[in-house]
């Protein structure tokens, strides 16, 4: 359906095309509240404009994605230099690094194999396999950044996809296949969720010991935080299950109608494991082992190395290694394989990367944590729902630390100013930034599965929406009535010594 003008009849797609621009000037063209920067309107209003466009997709969403290196430096929302430094932020070349080593394990039938073994293992039941990936990668994520994690398990998953696809005999999996998108968002949700429930598993958690320690002069130990995030991370991971398999994307057909002996076909069609195989499992597993152990292990040693540049290390090896099984002279890895990078999600989250460093150097981040004071009076529990509600959808638009890094000190005078245990509405804005699931801009582990090209941004949209609220509502409870009795504090009054 459309609307007609001029006799002619006007696709959906440009209703989007015409409401992102009108959304720009509408918000440019009238005055900013009190408190607001030109600065900060002109975030406000760009923002808009490319959220329309990425949501309505009347132009490819990589296209899209280049927009903010036009109208930021125009309307004085960011300048160009600090723009374009978006997209070639560190976490790009993780992205970058992870997704070629993938395109290794593919060139050699790695994943396949791997993923043929687990299926062996697990079965063929789908809702199982999606229980299985979840658990598997909420438990990583726990441990090591959520970007690598999602990393890690995307050529698995992708290729256990395609297997039962080929297996049920639908052929190549499509971007309407519901066993696909339920696990490929499995693995994103899961990678987010996973990383509440220690300090170390999101940035968002150590900034709010950092904050609460140099704020109050209160240590919260890992131990501490951990008997507070793994019982919620236990919870929140099995309520997105049931609602993926069962809601989102319901499986029908619980069981694929493939057995072991198909299975085990397959395996020896693939034959003995080959050198190739062998030595990109070998770098694949070096390199994760570094992202798990940089830390403790590694940082020590080397204090400037991070996950980008281990993932650029195994790269590099990749392409020194020599292949055998080739009549070229040529690495595991060739430019010509590499050349099928996803480079549009690369600019995605570099305009995503865009984005929020505009709210945080417009002033915007800041103006939209003051309104929070609007909230005086209101009982303790609206006040952590609204807070838990606005972070969770604010997140959407920009990072979990750029949001905790703005947001936290702003909520510690909250509490002071209307008398209530700061810890309560600091913890449900740290863990409310990790819960955006909705966009692929929100968090590294959306981008990761959209770039797989596996999702629709609608089926994303909808499914996370829903996702968003299921979380609002049980983040507020387990603050509201958990929290108090895990850490044994009253949240309806400040200490005397944090005032």
């Amino acid at each position: 359906m459309g609307w007609k003008l001029r006799g002619k009849l006007i696709p959906g797609n440009w209703i989007g095309l015409l409401l992102g621009p009108l959304f720009f000037v509408l918000v440019m063209s009238t005055s900013a509240p009190i408190g607001m920067s030109e600065a900060a309107q002109a975030v406000l209003a760009c923002t808009l404009w490319i959220a329309t466009w990425w949501i309505t997709e009347p132009i490819p969403i990589p296209a899209t994605s280049l927009i903010p290196i036009i109208i930021f430096p125009l309307t004085g929302a960011l300048s160009l230099e600090t723009t374009t430094e978006a997209y070639g932020n560190p976490i790009i070349f993780l992205f970058l690094g992870g997704f070629m080593v993938a395109l290794a394990m593919e060139r050699w039938n790695l994943h396949k194999r791997i993923a043929l073994n687990i299926i062996l293992f697990v079965g063929t039941d789908m809702r199982m396999i999606v229980l299985g990936f979840m658990v598997a990668t909420a438990f990583l994520s726990m441990w090591i950044s959520n970007t690598a994690t999602a990393m890690m398990m995307l050529p698995i998953g992708t290729a256990i996809i395609i297997q039962l696809s080929s297996f049920d005999g639908e052929g190549a999996f499509g971007r309407e296949d519901k066993f696909g998108m339920a696990l490929m968002l499995g693995i994103a949700y899961a990678a987010s969720i996973g990383g509440m429930a220690t300090l170390i598993g999101t940035p968002a958690n150590a900034i709010l010991a950092a904050v609460v320690k140099e704020v109050y002069q209160v240590e919260i130990a890992f131990s501490e935080w951990m008997i507070l995030g793994l019982p919620l991370v236990v919870f929140l991971l099995l309520i997105c299950w049931v609602y993926m398999v069962r809601v989102a994307f319901p499986l029908k057909k619980n069981r694929s109608s493939v057995g072991k002996t198909e299975i085990q076909k397959q395996l020896q069609q693939l034959g003995k494991i080959s050198f190739e195989e062998k030595a990109v499992g070998i770098v694949f597993f070096l390199t994760a082992s570094a992202w798990v152990t940089r830390t403790f292990l590694l940082t020590p040693f080397f204090p400037a190395l991070n996950d980008s540049m281990i993932a650029m290390a195994g790269v590099v090896l990749l392409f020194i290694i020599p292949a055998r099984n080739t009549d070229s002279k040529e690495g595991l890895l060739n430019w010509d394989i590499a050349q099928k990078l996803p480079w549009g999600i690369l600019l995605l989250f570099g305009a995503g990367l865009a984005i929020a460093a505009g709210f945080q150097d417009s002033g915007l981040t800041t103006y939209i944590g003051s309104q929070m004071t609007l909230l005086e009076g209101a009982s303790l529990f609206i006040i952590l729902l609204a807070i838990v509600a606005i972070i969770n959808f604010f997140t959407e638009v920009t990072s979990n630390t750029a949001t905790a890094t703005m947001m936290l000190p702003i909520l510690a005078s909250l509490a002071t100013a209307i008398n209530v245990h700061p810890f309560g509405p600091m913890a449900a804005a740290c863990i409310a930034s990790s819960c955006a699931f909705m966009l692929p801009v929100a968090t590294p582990p959306n981008a990761v599965v959209f770039g797989s090209g596996f999702i629709p941004m609608k089926e994303m949209i909808k499914a996370g929406f829903w996702l968003n609220i299921l979380a609002i509502i049980l983040v507020t409870l387990y603050i509201y009535f958990l929290l108090p009795i895990i850490w044994d504090i009253n949240l309806f009054t400040i200490p005397e010594s944090f005032k």
